[in-house]
Parts: C-alpha cells; structure tokens; sequence
C-alpha cells in the first residue's frame, strides 16, 4: 500500500493539496482538497447596488479579473435590458483577449513548463525563453492598461460600456509586439510537442461556448462533444453542484451524472475551426488533435490559442473606430445569466435585482468549481498507470496533472510540501 500527501500543491494559484491511497495498484482513496477559506462574494455582492457588482467580482481572483468583470457586466446589462453597440463589443473583446495572454503566459511558462523541462521552477528556465514569456506576457497586460485604465483590476468597464474611450494612436504600437508574441508561443509549441511529456487518455465531456460568428470568448451557447447544447440561460438546468466534506470548491456536474471539463482542451475541440490560419498550420505540424483526448496536452492548446488570438488582436486593432462607447439605460429588477470563457474555462455569473437596481441574490461558478471533480476523475484513471512508479514520482506526475488544469484556487501560489509514508 501506498499513501502520498501533497499539503500544498506547488505552481498553482491558490491552497490545496491531494490525498491518494493506492493498494495492489488500484486508487483505494483520492481526494483533491481544496481547503482555501470560504470568501463569500455570492452573500455580500446581496444588497449592494447593481453598478457594484463589476468592481466587486473582480477580486474574486487576481488573474481572472477582466473575465469576472466582463461576465458580471453582461449579466446586469441583461437584467436591465442594455444592448451595446459594435464598438463596446470590440473592445470587450479585444480587453478579454489581453487578459487571456496574459494568464495564459503566466501559466504555461512559469507554472507548467518546468514540468516539462523537468526543473524545479521558473527560475531554472533559460533566461532568455523566460525574458520572452515576459514580454509575452506583458503585451497582454498592456492591452487591458490601454483600454481597462490599468493592468490589473482595470477600472473602465461599467454597465453600459466604458468609462472612456482609448485613443487608437496608443493600440497601434502592440501590433508588432503581438506578431512577436506569436513567434515566442509557436517556438514554445515546438518546443513542448518535442518533449515526452505523459500521456493519459480520458473520455470526458468538454463544454465551452460555441459562437458561429466568431471564436466564442464573450458570448455564446453552451455545447460539448456529448451533444449538449444549450443557451446560457438554460446553464442551471442542466449543471449541477454539490458540496464535497474535502473541498471548499464545489463539484459540478452536467446533468447531473458526470463531471467534465472546461477550458482550452475543450473550447479548441468545439471551435477548432474558427482558430487562425497560422494556428490550424502550426497544430497540424506538431500533430495535436481538435479531438485530443490527453489532459496534459491543455498546455499546448493554451498556445495555439495564443497564437490565434494574437492574429485577431491585430485585426481587431486595425477595425477600431474612436466614438462613444456608452449606452444609456434605466435601472428595472429581474434577473439574468451571463457566461463567458475565462482563461481556464466557462465562467458563470447570475444575479437577481430588485426595481431599484439592489442586488437581491447572485450565483456564481468559476471554472475551477466546473474542473475540480474532472481532475479527481481524471487521476483516478492516471493512477493506475503508474503505480509502480516511487511515490516521489507518483506525487510529482499527479501534481503535473493538476497543473495541466491550471486551477485558480484563489489568487496566490504556495511552495509543495510532499509527505510519502509506505505501509
């Protein structure tokens, strides 16, 4: 028998840890735990005003920020009847794009690539691939600066649209950088694809938004590769929380019977064709699949979505128009859902107003709650395969595994503890 305890999962945002029981190479226990404290933004964004809610739910996490803001935005603009116009659609979306890149780069280079490196840390990274991953990183960053006022829990983005609108002369200039964004990710594609890396083949329903007209981001229907397809509003009748006693993150699952997942797998299985022509070539040279069926394989869906979205930040640069970008609207109750793609998957935001516009109750799902029972499952099949390994190495492939989710637990990352004891 073996028992592995990882206390504190490295390279991932946030608390949390795994307990796993092998016996005779089977999983006898496995729990994913979550024990990050309960932080309640459901029970305090009740009674505050609808404007609020944007500024609020932000905080939720420190990577996730324009997802949160964009997610909360729509669902109250939806509740009060709000339709913007092309321009504040533009640049939600050109904002949502650069916070994409952004975590996405933070991910791959500086929690998931040692992995595959097999280093220690980012730190132990080539120096120069590592000032690249910064510049990477730091043009998504400055697109949401540009049009959010600031690169982290920007301040534009208000029910109704933007607060102001950004000088097109100040967007130009990321052009270039984002061109050399595409070439630091697709090198990384390269170089990732060329590692023998684990491999784990799971059967799991993928849900994402699917949106005919463009690569969905922050507006679409809810489908998967098991044939779900649903309006965002329709979310809560079909996907089901419950409480688990080792995790303060709820279990979700779709229709009640299975866990999925959410995230780049999945949204590049269901939208694989709405990717870039540069992104479609590179895919094929390294041989990943749209229907790729290897968790560990997220990392390099997160580049190739890089890549794409990049090409569209550069189009979408070169079609902005300089006007106003707010709409008027009167406060009415009622309630709505809004869901977009997050960095790492579906994020859910509903709420319910009162007629003068108090937030009287809200439900909210980050991707990680929609993830946490998949990854459970997703090890227990891993497990076996590689039971005879040490526990060291058992402890140090799940943690990969993990990883390959990129949980955001909360919004910072703790060091690993590992504690092996053999019966």
């Amino acid at each position: 028998m073996k028992n592995i305890k990882i206390d504190y999962l490295t390279r991932v945002e946030g608390k949390g840890g795994l307990d796993l029981t092998i016996e005779d190479g089977e999983v006898k226990d496995l729990k994913l735990r979550i024990y990050e404290e309960p932080r309640f933004f459901e029970a305090f964004l009740v009674g505050r005003r609808f404007d609020e809610a944007v500024e609020l739910t932000s905080r939720i996490c420190g990577i996730c920020y324009v997802a949160h803001q964009i997610t909360s935005v729509r669902a109250i603009e939806k509740v009060l009847g709000v339709d913007v116009n092309e321009r504040i659609r533009l640049l939600r979306r050109l904002i949502a794009i650069g916070g994409i890149i952004s975590s996405h780069a933070l991910h791959v280079y500086l929690l998931a690539l040692p992995d595959f490196l097999k280093l220690p840390d980012a730190f132990s990274i080539n120096p120069e691939l590592l000032l690249k991953a910064l510049k990477l990183k730091g043009v998504g960053d400055r697109i949401v600066e540009i049009i959010g006022g600031r690169a982290v829990h920007p301040v534009t983005i208000v029910v109704g649209g933007f607060t102001y609108t950004p000088p097109k002369r100040k967007l130009e200039p990321l052009k270039d950088e984002l061109r050399e964004v595409k070439k630091t990710a697709a090198e990384t594609v390269q170089l990732i694809s060329a590692v023998d890396f684990p491999t784990l083949k799971v059967d799991s329903e993928k849900i994402a938004l699917s949106n005919p007209e463009e690569y969905a981001i922050n507006e679409g229907r809810v489908k998967s590769n098991k044939g779900l397809d649903i309006t965002e509003d329709e979310f809560r009748k079909f996907i089901k929380e419950e409480q688990v006693p080792h995790s303060t993150a709820k279990h979700s699952k779709v229709m009640g019977r299975s866990s999925y997942m959410v995230g780049p797998l999945s949204r590049l299985c269901l939208n694989f064709h709405q990717l870039s022509d540069d992104a479609k070539s590179l895919a094929e040279t390294v041989g990943f699949r749209q229907s790729s069926n290897n968790p560990f394989e997220a990392n390099i869906a997160r580049l190739l979505e890089i890549v794409s979205l990049a090409d569209e930040a550069i189009e979408l640069i070169d079609l902005y128009e300089e006007g106003e970008v707010k709409v008027p609207f009167k406060v009415k109750g009622g309630e709505a859902v809004a869901i977009t793609e997050a960095p790492r998957g579906m994020n859910y935001h509903w709420y319910r107003l009162d007629n003068n516009g108090i937030i009287r109750a809200a439900d909210i799902s980050p991707p990680t709650c929609q993830n946490a029972k998949r990854i459970e499952d997703d090890l227990r099949a891993y497990v076996p395969t590689i039971a005879d390994m040490s526990e060291e190495e058992i402890a140090y492939r799940c943690s990969m595994l993990i990883r390959a989710y990129d949980p955001c637990i909360s919004c910072s990352v703790h060091s690993l503890t590992v504690r092996v004891r053999k019966v």
